[in-house]
């Protein structure tokens, strides 16, 4: 199966900490660690680990972290020729963890916002020839409509995960087949303060035609395929270490499971089993799993 992937890369600045500290205070007995994330990249990496053949669209800077990124592309088996060099920093994230594994992230753009249409359409022909297109929002809202109707024109299927938070416009929303989101990103899409499921589902119903995928953290994922809906159970994560990277973790085995029978529910559990396997890990990128890894789950 090819999988095409129009997003995001950046670095990870990550500090563990017993608590987030407060206004005006310092705390100190922190750990550090410094990675790669971005949820275009660790969507390409995960599904190339479950065995997609991967294409990604991105764009970094002229600098070290550009190419420690183009190197672990290259050890991942992602094809990163398409990847753009521009004239801005590569993205950096600053993700501050507590000890019960919940995450903050503030992020640096860089030369995410230089990442035009123009470079998706020079992209045109592998999201043409992609069994699903990947698109997260962590990029230009131009760039993220440019990638959807590049995919509508070619008859490719595309899965948007509306990462972070940002509305649609209608026509835009018109041409995503699989919507991904998390109750944050849900109540932002629906211009609800809503934490109920069912009620979330039917303000994004009325919104899109696509199949929902609803993420809900411990409570599992909640599925609309347009005609039933299905409670998924979480997978339970053998334990929780840091939730950042679970939701690249489950769009990209979402991802992979979709491709190859279209069966929305089959997905989805797949995709639990990937998010526990991240959670139990530190970072995103150890956290995404290979096959073997989601065998027994």
């Amino acid at each position: 199966m090819r999988i095409a992937v129009v997003g995001s890369y950046g670095t990870g600045m990550t500090m563990r900490a017993d608590r987030i500290p407060g206004r005006g205070e310092t705390l100190g007995g922190a750990t550090f660690s410094l990675g790669p994330g971005g949820k275009g990249s660790n969507q390409a990496i995960g599904a190339a680990r479950l065995g997609a053949e991967v294409a990604l669209l991105t764009a970094v800077g002229d600098d070290v972290l550009g190419a420690q990124g183009r190197e672990l592309w290259q050890r991942e088996g992602v094809d990163a020729s398409a990847v753009a060099t521009v004239d801005a920093p590569t993205m950096t994230g600053v993700i501050l963890v507590e000890q019960d594994g919940e995450n903050r992230i503030i992020v640096a753009p860089g030369a995410l916002d230089l990442l035009t249409p123009a470079h998706v359409a020079g992209f045109a022909e592998v999201i043409a020839a992609a069994d699903l297109l990947m698109v997260c929002n962590e990029i230009p809202a131009d760039t993220v409509a440019a990638a959807l109707r590049t995919a509508a024109e070619h008859g490719t299927p595309t899965l948007f995960n509306p990462a972070p938070a940002r509305d649609l416009p209608q026509d835009v929303a018109a041409l995503v087949d699989v919507l991904t989101p998390n109750l944050t990103e849900a109540q932002v899409l629906t211009g609800l303060d809503a934490t109920d499921p069912d009620v979330l589902l039917d303000a994004l119903r009325r919104r899109f035609a696509a199949k929902i995928v609803l993420t809900c953290g411990t409570d599992g994922a909640h599925v609309d395929d347009g005609v039933e809906r299905a409670h998924i159970p979480p997978v339970r994560a053998a334990q929780v270490v840091d939730t950042t990277g679970a939701g690249d973790a489950f769009n990209a085995a979402f991802a992979v499971a979709w491709c190859r029978d279209r069966d929305l529910r089959r997905a989805a559990r797949y995709a639990a089993a990937a998010g526990a396997f991240a959670v139990a890990h530190h970072e995103v990128v150890p956290g995404l799993p290979r096959s073997e890894d989601l065998e027994e789950r």
